[in-house]
């Protein structure tokens, strides 16, 4: 198994539960926070999508997903166009609302295909590159998409136990 190979599987992991927690939840479940300082299931998703797009597309010296497919405007947030939802207040994160999960996978799709393309025509050797030298000892491209790979991850778990916490009510 290559090195690809491992983060490819890893991130066609959060698909999986993306996918699993999205499917066929109404817009209000999806929306719904059940506390003020708690982020919904939309903003968990929505976040971990707009990272895994601004962190690979930098990396990947492409444009982001967000502003190249037209996401952020069939989102029609009242957000910068630049904001992934980290940092963000309550009152940041509800603005984060949607009609469909639909909207959601659409853009968590179309983010993963353009991500499957850049981990797949990697070398072992690569991810020894530096792509961020404001941290000490420098970060490399490995430890960033290892980085994405667990940040997302975290937060599709979340989203999956909020899945379970709003079905049981």
């Amino acid at each position: 198994m290559q090195a690809n190979d491992i983060l490819l599987d890893g991130y066609d992991s959060i698909r999986e539960t993306v996918h699993a927690v999205v499917a066929d939840l109404p817009a209000k479940t999806l929306n719904h926070r059940p506390a003020t300082d708690v982020n919904s299931i939309s903003w968990l998703v929505w976040h971990l999508t707009r990272v895994q797009d601004d962190h690979l597309a930098e990396v990947a010296e492409r444009e982001q997903v967000w502003s190249s497919g037209g996401w952020r405007e069939r989102f029609g947030l009242d957000l910068p166009a630049d904001d992934t939802g980290y940092g963000h207040t309550p009152e940041e994160s509800a603005r984060v609302r949607v009609e469909a999960g639909t909207l959601l996978t659409g853009y968590f799709d179309a983010v993963h295909e353009q991500s499957r393309a850049f981990l797949a025509g990697l070398t072992a050797a690569e991810l020894d590159r530096v792509v961020d030298e404001g941290w000490d000892p420098p970060v490399t491209l490995g430890a960033r998409l290892v980085s994405v790979l667990a940040d997302d991850l975290e937060h599709a778990g979340q989203a999956a136990y909020l899945r379970g916490l709003l079905r049981a009510r």
